[in-house]
């Protein structure tokens, strides 16, 4: 129980639902314990009026029926007002768990787009999806369904067990003797469910990792035709998913036969010892239906002990791997007094930034150094694994560096307000991600200047308004999942333009052209020059069409700053410049 001890906070805020719910169950236990008193006495009123005694048969058969219409009317009163108070009942207790569940998803939810990239390369999307709802799903029965059986389980079986002994305890004490060992026997039935549901929710994230993953990767799978396969693949871990679904509802089929076995023989014993009380005059035959009634309003109570501990035991289970997300700290944080200011000057110093990626040890950077003036445009090139991506990544704080600092505007961006960093730099990824919306909300996104003007002009200097005229829907054509209908160009230019829009004062562009054509390229970085002047500007690339924007080239090689200055200076040193320069330039060649 330890783990749901952290929904205590939830409960607190919808506690007059949880109040006003706990009265109402009470009401209901209550208005259902009740009418065997009345049942008792309208069987003991027909065995009267059976044996004869009393007044003559014509009063007799009219007192009879009087007090039967009574009795009926006042079980019927009974019952409706059960029905009211258990109506209520179900309004409060189980609307509070559906507030709670609504709760627990936006936190969840939230607290993922806090956490770090470390922890996604960690974590499979399939499971983090399984936990915020599986999981979250198997909590609430515990906050709604399993709390409101627990109490009027509590409450009814107590009532219950002081009418019936308050009538008789022998007979009391015979008829709840199979009790025990059924709650018992129930026990184990829930603690092999839980064991067993354990197995099941596992391989159920396996297979929403497995299907997440095929379907991004879909591509990939018919390039190599690896259809087949891959449904093998699937197949099997529905297979095992079947296996242990299976295990598990033998176990549930063990339920309704142990509570049969609970009604028969308590009823049965019920019935024969009450008879021999009868018989002994020790008892009145409306005993025997008395006890009947209870027998039966016992058997939910019981019979639910298992099936609550069942789902309190899922609960804990699942409460714990949400936990296991909730307790990790985010690496990257606001601090308390954070920096935020409204005018940004996009003033950027490296100062002997190291740093060594956790999961894989690959060291990405080494006491790399750099100041970038406000407005100017650097232009960052190595080779494969020289540490460029790095750079933009510490720079919009996606991770903090090992050692050394960032300074933007004179302040370390450990001192920033993350999401106003984050504000001021339009970047564009190496992996366009786009959403599943249309194109024009696409280029919109992150911006109050959602205008078709505004979003028309920066798809122009993207250079992809052309291609999106050409759309039967032009700007509202809808992308698909990860802009899956565009292609790797359409893509790169589409989240270009949607970093422009922006207007932020300064821009990361990591190897954001690589998928265009090398003309394309020249028209939208000659169109980005005019739009960069007064925008501090990190291009990071492998090509070098882009060198004429910049101010300065800086030259990385196994994560070390290894050249620094203008084209002309560098493509007349020999080094990792002169020499991409070389192979990317076939004028070169034949001089060679």
């Amino acid at each position: 129980m330890k783990a749901l001890w952290t929904l205590n906070p939830y409960f607190w805020r919808y506690k007059w639902l949880l109040l006003s719910g706990i009265v109402f169950v009470l009401l209901s236990a209550a208005f259902s314990v009740f009418p065997a008193v009345y049942i008792r006495e309208a069987f003991d009123e027909v065995a009267g009026a059976i044996s004869g005694q009393g007044a003559a048969d014509s009063e007799r058969s009219l007192a009879l029926r009087n007090a039967l219409i009574l009795y009926s009317a006042l079980i019927l009163g009974l019952s409706v007002l059960k029905g009211v108070f258990t109506f209520l009942m179900r309004q409060t207790l189980i609307v509070m768990s559906r507030h709670i569940e609504f709760d627990l998803k936006n936190d969840i939810y939230t607290h993922y787009q806090k956490l770090d990239m470390g922890f996604y390369r960690r974590n499979s999307t399939g499971d983090l999806m399984n936990r915020i709802s599986e999981d979250v799903g198997r909590t609430r029965m515990y906050i709604g369904p399993a709390l409101m059986y627990t109490i009027n389980t509590a409450f009814a079986t107590g009532l219950t067990l002081f009418f019936m002994f308050r009538v008789d305890v022998r007979l009391s004490l015979l008829t709840l003797a199979p009790m025990p060992l059924l709650v018992w026997c129930i026990y184990r039935v829930s603690t092999l469910i839980n064991q067993r549901s354990h197995a099941v929710q596992s391989q159920q994230s396996a297979i929403s990792t497995l299907a997440q993953e095929t379907f991004s990767g879909l591509r990939v799978l018919k390039a190599f035709g690896l259809e087949s396969e891959q449904t093998e693949r699937y197949a099997e871990s529905a297979s095992r998913s079947f296996a242990q679904n299976e295990r598990l509802y033998r176990v549930n089929a063990l339920f309704m036969p142990l509570m049969l076995l609970l009604v028969g023989s308590s009823t049965l014993i019920a019935v024969w010892i009450g008879g021999q009380g009868v018989i002994e005059g020790r008892l009145s035959p409306g005993v025997i239906a008395e006890f009947v009634y209870y027998v039966n309003l016992l058997t939910w109570p019981i019979a639910s002990i298992g099936w609550v501990m069942s789902m309190v035991q899922r609960a804990e289970a699942s409460m714990q791997r949400i936990n296991d997300f909730l307790q990790i700290e985010p690496a990257i944080h606001s601090p308390e007094q954070a920096h935020a200011p409204t005018e940004f000057k996009g003033d950027i110093v490296f100062d002997g930034v190291s740093y060594t990626y956790p999961d894989s040890g690959i060291v990405a950077l080494k006491n790399f150094s750099a100041h970038i003036a406000p407005g100017e445009t650097i232009v960052v090139v190595g080779k494969t694994g020289s540490g460029k991506s790095t750079l933009g990544l510490l720079l919009n704080r996606v991770m903090d560096p090992n050692e050394g600092r960032i300074l933007v505007d004179g302040v370390d961006i450990r001192a920033w307000d993350v999401q106003a960093l984050r504000r001021a730099i339009g970047t564009v990824p190496q992996d366009a991600f786009l959403f599943s919306d249309s194109i024009a909300e696409n280029i919109a996104f992150g911006t109050t200047d959602s205008s078709r003007a505004s979003i028309e002009e920066y798809a122009a200097l993207a250079d992809v308004a052309d291609d999106i005229q050409g759309f039967p829907k032009g700007y509202d054509t809808i992308v698909g999942e990860r802009g899956v209908t565009l292609s790797g160009g359409q893509k790169q230019r589409v989240s270009i333009a949607r970093a422009l829009i922006k207007k932020p004062p300064m821009l990361v562009l990591d190897d954001a052209l690589s998928a265009v054509d090398t003309e394309t390229e020249v028209n939208i970085l000659t169109g980005l020059r005019e739009k960069l002047h007064g925008v501090t500007a990190m291009l990071i690339t492998q090509r070098l069409s882009c060198v004429h924007l910049a101010d300065r080239i800086y030259v990385l090689e196994d994560g070390r700053l290894t050249q620094e200055g203008t084209h002309s200076q560098l493509v007349q040193v020999e080094g990792i410049y002169s020499e991409l320069y070389a192979l990317q330039n076939p004028d070169t060649w034949s001089a060679a």
